[in-house]
């Protein structure tokens, strides 16, 4: 029973749909599209470099475009924000299904899958910013942790979903898949209950929000400490992805073979990410974050040990729990030690920073390959993992005391 007055207690249901639904519609169609980039490049002629190029620019649009993201969402507000870089990702990928058939197509891919990275960074800070104000504290970390969890869902899912389109409608039908998962989102989108604003505690005039400058400055020690160990764990993330199919093309195996390692690690990921959540939520952060780091990194040591479908196998199975476990770390670790005030500048830079790891990941297992040998590369993304887990325990406990609880 509760008194008059009393709000009811939180219920998860309440928000499932409206929270997560557009997430898994928008990923779904992300990940539909996220194979046949490539292919599309070489159509239209470009060259296996440039191709690759295109690709990237998904990740390079979202990285750069944080900043920005947290400005948008602050002038517009989540839900809003939320339905725009939908329908912005929809119009972009309706833009890449018909590159084909217009001059230039190759240009117009590429500025299409960069605003398609634009779009996914407004959307991704927007739906974080939401959560961790619509959600509980004591809920939190469970209901980041599902959306990434849901997050990874969609875009495990989109590819088979664009596959079976593929069959009648070509290419072009993954990026309609796209096309149809993001406009999905922005119309679900619509549905996300406003915040409710709490007023000034004098009665008076909201005082402005902080510049992206000053919570830069005032949140430094965090950014320096805490957010080099975003940084190495998402490192550590993107890597995990290059790292499994080169060392399958490695040991002579066949591109079936590599995708279906590639895939039941990716399940693996899938299956725990709530009770990851629920052990955040109760017994702390720590309690995920080191686990998870050093599971991956000892993953990522015995993989150059693996000789054969089976040992490569069981250690992307392990990458596979250690991310799984991780999911929703990041999010909710910036969720923990962002301010009330400004907590969309702080989101994004603290995705600014994760992005950076993303992308220097493959480029420093690129790097040592290309010195020594791929064995060496995939160690040493795996001691990326150590670093994190040493950041973690030493720098969590010490900014315990900033979080919002």
């Amino acid at each position: 029973m509760t008194s008059p007055g009393t709000p009811p207690p939180f219920n998860f249901r309440s928000i499932a749909i409206p929270a997560f639904g557009p997430a898994l519609l928008f990923c779904i169609g992300e990940g539909a599209v996220l194979p046949v980039v490539v292919l599309s490049a070489r159509d239209l002629g470009a060259s296996v470099a440039v191709s690759a190029l295109i690709v990237t620019l998904i990740g390079l649009g979202s990285w750069f475009f944080n900043l920005p993201a947290s400005l948008i969402t602050l002038k517009f507000g989540e839900r809003w924000s939320i339905v725009g870089a939908a329908a912005v990702g929809a119009l972009a990928l309706a833009a890449a299904a018909v590159s084909s058939l217009v001059p230039n197509g190759l240009v117009l891919l590429a500025v299409a899958m960069t605003v398609v990275g634009m779009a996914a960074s407004v959307f991704s800070l927007a739906r974080q910013k939401y959560l961790t104000e619509a959600v509980p504290i004591q809920f939190r970390a469970r209901a980041l942790s599902t959306l990434g969890g849901v997050s990874r869902i969609g875009v495990f899912v989109g590819p088979f979903i664009g596959a079976g389109v593929m069959q009648f409608a070509g290419i072009a039908g993954a990026y309609w898949v796209g096309v149809v998962g993001m406009a999905a989102a922005a119309v679900l989108a619509v549905t996300i209950p406003d915040l409710v604003v709490p007023a000034a505690p004098d009665g008076g005039h909201r005082t402005p929000e902080p510049t992206l400058r000053n919570v830069a400055v005032s949140h430094a020690g965090v950014f320096l400490t805490l957010g080099v160990g975003i940084l190495l764990l998402s490192a550590l993330r993107a890597s995990r992805q290059v790292v499994i199919p080169l060392w399958a093309e490695h040991l002579g195996m066949d591109p079936a073979q590599a995708s279906v390692i590639y895939g039941l690690s990716g399940a693996i990921d899938m299956l725990v990410f709530y009770p990851a959540g629920k052990v955040m939520d109760r017994r702390g952060r720590l309690f995920v974050a080191i686990p998870s780091t050093i599971i991956m990194a000892i993953a990522m040591l015995l993989i150059p040990l693996t000789a054969s479908f089976a040992g490569l196998l069981l250690a992307s199975l392990l990458i596979g729990f250690g991310n799984g476990i991780s999911s929703g770390l990041i999010m909710t670790l910036g969720a923990d030690f962002s301010p009330d005030r400004g907590r969309g500048q702080f989101l994004g830079l603290w995705r600014f920073i994760a992005d950076a790891g993303s992308t220097g990941g493959p480029v420093l297992l690129s790097g040592v390959t290309a010195v020594a040998t791929l064995g060496a590369g995939v160690s040493a993304t795996g001691f990326l993992g150590f670093a994190a887990a040493v950041v973690f325990a030493v720098a969590l406990p010490r900014l315990k005391h900033r979080r919002n609880y």
